[in-house]
């Protein structure tokens, strides 16, 4: 028999980050979109709270002391974090890159443990100019220099680049061997040679800054080096079907059901020749079409979280869920509009907001080009097996 039914614990879990997500983090919400950031002051204070209630770093393992939430619990958290600004869960919740968990001997002490507890922040610095999907294209390299490593080279659109104290950043340290010849290091804010350059603000996400990183003979030594030489790439990639499930797919559900909450409403409330919008067939047509996606897409996500808690690796499902999830997004919130009309296109009202979040879904963490690559590639070669 298949259970669909979510514990209890789990309940009392979402629950909680509900009312933390309506009483704590709502009230910023206009503050944050309008000027860009997250106030210090104010993002230590959602920090303390969340760790009051066991909400910080529930992602990462217990044993390091976050909260070990399984994939399934980390994907029904990340909906809920869907119905507020990420700059927000970001500073409150603990963006950790999973990385971390690769750190051994001091560097535990120095850079695992405090980002658990959230007494720093770490910045994942990948993407480059000329490599975006393709994670192997990457230019900045690390040449060795007797025990050291001369890092030259930048990166850019590195999220939470602004507010991060180190960055794990990947490197290409034998260029013979392609993609296994990228190494990961750990680079301090303020190492000699190293600049976080200008913010690059974009059309939605404010606040959630991200910026280029600028790497001028950069000294490090052989210790900040982020487990083996060579596997920088793999660090990544076997983190990321956690954070495409999570981070993408069920932020994007939690994202539409905002948005069918509010048409929902909208269209309860709007009259129009005498009677509410959402007696018009068309208008219900549309409602009808985008709750029935968002379950699709809810029911893939828990699929793939729960293939990946079992230990499987449902890497084809995973980039199923990351092209769909995204894709319905951006669906959903079209149809939004529409039923809002002008007011859905004007600045004063927050489905504005959310249109311009919901576009970038569909590019960071593999464009849905090229999961649509992935999925095709597996099933030319593995036919009904890759289902």
């Amino acid at each position: 028999m298949i259970d669909f039914s979510i514990p209890s614990e789990t309940q009392m879990l979402l629950e909680s980050l509900r009312r933390f997500i309506k009483e704590e983090l709502a009230p910023h919400e206009a503050e944050v979109e309008e000027v860009q950031y997250v106030r210090p002051e104010l993002a230590r204070e959602l920090r303390d709270k969340a760790k009051n209630l066991g909400l910080f770093a529930m992602g990462m393992p217990a044993e390091v002391g976050g909260g070990g939430l399984s994939a399934v619990d980390m994907c029904l958290c990340e909906e809920e974090f869907g119905f507020t600004k990420d700059a927000l869960v970001r500073r409150a919740f603990g963006a950790i890159p999973g990385s971390l968990e690769n750190c051994i001997g001091d560097q535990r002490e120095r850079y695992l443990l405090p980002a658990v507890r959230g007494d720093i922040n770490v910045a994942l610095g990948m993407t480059e100019p000329n490599a975006g999907s393709d994670a192997a294209g990457i230019k900045t390299t690390a040449r060795r220099d007797g025990d050291d490593f001369i890092i030259n080279g930048s990166k850019h659109f590195i999220s939470d680049a602004d507010v991060a104290d180190a960055f794990i950043v990947t490197a290409v340290t034998d260029p013979s061997k392609g993609g296994k010849g990228i190494s990961a290091f750990l680079i301090d804010k303020g190492t000699p040679g190293f600049t976080v350059g200008r913010i690059q603000y974009m059309m939605g996400l404010r606040a959630t800054n991200h910026a280029e990183l600028v790497f001028e003979n950069v000294r490090l030594p052989k210790s900040q080096m982020l487990g083996p030489e060579g596997s920088g790439l793999f660090q990544a990639l076997s983190t990321i079907n956690k954070v495409r499930l999570g981070m993408v797919g069920g932020r994007s559900v939690g994202m539409a059901r905002k948005l069918l909450q509010m048409s929902i409403d909208y269209a309860n409330e709007r009259k129009q020749f005498g009677q509410p919008i959402g007696q018009f067939q068309m208008v219900q047509a549309m409602l009808a079409d985008m709750a029935t996606e968002i379950f699709a897409a809810r029911m893939m996500v828990l699929n793939a979280a729960w293939e990946t808690d079992q230990g499987f690796d449902p890497r084809e499902k995973v980039s199923m869920v990351k092209y769909y999830a995204s894709e319905m997004l951006g669906r959903v919130a079209d149809k939004a509009v529409q039923i809002f009309g002008g007011m859905g296109y004007c600045r004063e009202m927050p489905l504005e907001q959310l249109y311009r979040d919901a576009r970038v879904y569909r590019i960071f963490d593999g464009a849905s080009d090229i999961h649509r690559v992935v999925i095709a590639r597996s099933l030319l070669k593995n036919g009904r097996q890759a289902l």
